[in-house]
C-alpha cells in the first residue's frame, strides 16, 4: 500500500511510459546534485558514497550497500537513517533536512532499501580524528592512485584544477600552500588537517571529513608525498 501511494506521489516524475518506480527514481536522485535544495551545491550522494559491497578502494564516505536497516548511523550519532541523510544534505550539500513526507526523500529511501538485503545490519565504525598530527610521507605512486580515487572528482588535476567539480573547489596543493604561508604552518600538515576535518574546526568550505575508516594515515601520507609537500 505504501509503495502504491508513493507511485502516485511520483506521478509528476513520469516517463513517457508511465510513473517511474520509486527505487528507480531514487537511484537517479542518488547521482543528482539537484537532490539538494541549494543552488550552490555541486555534490550528489554518489560524489562520496559507493553502493557496492566491495569496499577495498578508499572512498570519502562508506558504501551505502546494506545501509537501510543498520541499527545506527554516523558511528552511533544518528539513530535514524533520515538523520544520517539529513546530516549530509545540510552540512555538505548546503541544503535542508529531509522532510519525511517529501516524495523525493522517500524515493531515495526505497532505493537504499533495494540495495540492503540484511535485516538488521550491524552499525559501521566511524572514527573522526580530533587532533591532527604530521603523517609519514609514503609512496608517491600510491598517492597518485589514492588521489585519483578520492580527491580528483572534486579537486581535479593537481596544480591546475582541470576537471574539478566546480570553480568554487580549491586547487590543490596551491590553496593549502597559501594557507600554510599565511599562518606559518607546514603545508603537509595543512593538507592533513583539511582532509581529517573537512569544513569543521572553522576551516570553511563544505568538504566532507575523511574518517580513519575512509582513509588510512598511510594512504594520506602517500597523497601528501604525491602532492610534493
Amino acid at each position: 500500500m505504501r509503495r502504491a501511494v508513493l507511485a502516485l506521489l511520483l506521478a509528476a516524475c513520469n516517463s513517457s511510459d508511465g510513473p517511474i518506480p520509486a527505487a528507480e527514481y531514487g537511484a537517479a536522485l542518488f547521482t543528482d546534485p539537484g537532490f539538494s535544495s541549494s543552488q550552490f551545491n555541486s555534490f550528489s550522494c554518489a560524489t562520496c558514497h559507493a553502493v557496492s559491497a566491495d569496499e577495498t578502494a578508499p572512498r570519502i564516505g562508506g558504501s551505502l550497500y546494506d545501509t537501510a536497516y543498520r541499527v545506527s548511523w554516523w558511528g552511533g550519532y544518528a539513530p535514524r537513517l533520515i538523520d544520517a541523510v539529513s546530516f549530509c544534505t545540510v552540512y555538505f550539500m548546503r541544503g535542508s533536512p529531509i522532510d519525511p513526507e517529501d516524495p523525493r526523500g522517500r524515493a531515495l529511501y526505497e532505493y537504499l532499501v533495494s540495495i540492503s538485503p540484511t535485516r538488521p545490519a550491524p552499525a559501521r565504525p566511524l572514527t573522526a580524528v580530533e587532533n591532527v598530527s604530521p603523517v609519514l610521507r609514503g609512496d608517491p605512486n600510491r598517492g597518485r592512485e589514492v588521489y585519483d580515487t578520492v580527491c580528483r572528482d572534486c579537486h581535479g588535476r593537481p596544480h591546475s584544477g582541470t576537471g574539478r567539480l566546480s570553480t568554487s573547489v580549491a586547487i590543490i596543493p596551491e590553496a593549502s600552500m597559501g594557507f600554510a604561508l599565511e599562518f606559518h604552518a607546514d603545508p603537509g600538515l595543512v593538507i592533513v588537517e583539511k582532509v581529517r576535518h573537512g569544513q569543521f574546526f572553522g576551516v570553511g568550505g563544505n568538504m566532507p571529513l575523511f574518517t580513519r575508516e575512509a582513509l588510512s594515515d598511510s594512504d594520506l601520507g602517500a597523497i601528501v608525498a604525491y602532492l610534493g609537500l
